[in-house]
Parts: C-alpha cells; structure tokens; sequence
C-alpha cells in the first residue's frame, strides 16, 4: 500500500509541477510542459563555456518555468542570483527578437556579450547575428519591448 500511495503522490506531484509550469508566459520561450531552454542548464554557459544538458532530476522553477541543471552546485548558483544567468528575451532567438519576431533560440547557437546569454535560431542566423552583435542587440532591446508579452504566432501576421 505505501508503494501504491507513493506512486500516486509522485503522480499528483508531477501534475502539479507540469500545471503550473504551464502557467509560462508568452515572454519566455518554454516548452508546452514548462521546460525552457529545452533542458539545458543556464549556468554551465558561463561555468564549462559551453552548452550542456540538465539533470531532469536537478530542476528549480523560475518565473513558472521549468529549469534543469547538470549539477547540484549549478542549481545552488542559479537560485541565488537567476538574473545573472537567464538568457536575453525570454530564451527566444536573439537575431529574431531584433527583427521583431519570437523563434525559437537554441541552447546550441549562443554568445555571451557583458556577462548576458543570448540564443539564437540557428548557425547561419548565428552567423548573421554575429556580423553585427551590438547593432542587433541594440534592435533587439528597443523591440523587445514592444513585443515582449505578445504571443509568438501573433507576430507572424
């Protein structure tokens, strides 16, 4: 009976964790489950220098998303200062964001500029993005305030 119980907590938990993940706002690029970055764990960028998966075991929830770490220690740093190590506009393509749209960033397509991450789309936006890092960011910052809490299919039209 006490495994039974326990599953069935588990269950509940993991319901609840997932309801209220999906409670993310159109300002972070987040999984319909909640989970951002598809998984990969935020400090590590600025930690190892490079993009690594999280632990699904070492997750901490930050503004109802789901963040995974690859160590405890990550998880410990992130909780103290999460400014510090989310990634520009939501986690949403950078080069997208200056032209005034939300796609999707990928945790594989990266830069840190003045101790700020951002993702990008792709390697050739990557590439484009990186023909003119300080213009682009400068766009992206007037755009994103315009289109911050607006939903991505909503920018399409």
């Amino acid at each position: 009976m006490n495994k039974a119980k326990s599953f069935l907590g588990g269950i509940a938990l993991s319901v609840a964790l997932a309801t209220s993940a999906l409670a993310a706002g159109v300002e972070l690029n987040a999984s319909s489950t909640g989970l951002a970055m598809q998984g990969y764990d935020p400090v590590a960028y600025f930690t190892v220098g490079e993009p690594t998966k999280g632990d699904y075991r070492i997750t901490t929830l930050h503004n109802d998303a789901m963040y995974r770490f690859a160590s405890e220690e990550n998880k410990a740093e992130f909780e103290k200062n999460p400014e510090a190590y989310l990634p520009a506009y939501g986690g949403y393509c950078a080069f997208g964001t200056a032209m005034g749209f939300k796609f999707d960033g990928d945790p594989n397509y990266w830069k840190i500029v003045d101790d700020v991450l951002y993702l990008n789309l792709s390697k050739d936006i990557q590439e484009r993005w990186e023909g003119d890092v300080p213009g682009f960011i400068e766009r992206a910052e007037v755009q994103w305030d315009e289109i911050e809490d607006v939903a991505p299919a909503d920018l399409q039209n």
